[in-house]
């Protein structure tokens, strides 16, 4: 996917790579959803503060093709889009290495909303991310 709606740039910290000296596969999850947190952030959404009015985003599925292993100190850019299919938020989620841009993982991450306890449609995730949904 070329199209992406928002960026976010991170670096590779010493702890987060196993004894290859390559980032753990386990962190390129953490990676991904610190992303969508802070793309909540920007339109204006706070996660915990969704939860309080019992909004619970929460996965559904995730999926990773990893591609290239990234290394302590290395720079990253984690670009994400949306669609909505049916009951579902599908983040289309990417990691680039930087300088080179080459590709580090593809993933595909189903949410749905869990809203007063019951697997519901989010009128405010729609009215909120239907600037960003391809017709």
């Amino acid at each position: 996917m070329k199209d992406y709606i928002y960026e976010l740039k991170m670096k590779v910290r010493d702890y987060e790579c196993d004894l290859q000296g390559i980032v753990n596969n386990a962190n390129y999850q953490h990676y991904i959803e610190h992303t969508r947190h802070e793309f909540l952030t920007s339109v204006g959404l706070s996660f915990a503060k969704l939860h309080e009015e019992k909004i619970d985003p929460v996965v559904a599925r995730l999926t990773m093709s990893f591609k290239t292993p990234l290394h302590s100190g290395e720079e990253f850019i984690s670009k994400l889009n949306i669609q909505k299919e049916g009951i579902k938020y599908v983040f289309y989620q990417d990691i680039y290495r930087i300088p080179d841009m080459k590709i580090v993982i593809k993933s595909t991450v189903e949410c749905v909303c869990i809203i007063n306890g019951k697997l519901s449609t989010s009128e405010l995730f729609d009215k909120t991310f239907a600037p960003y949904f391809k017709s």
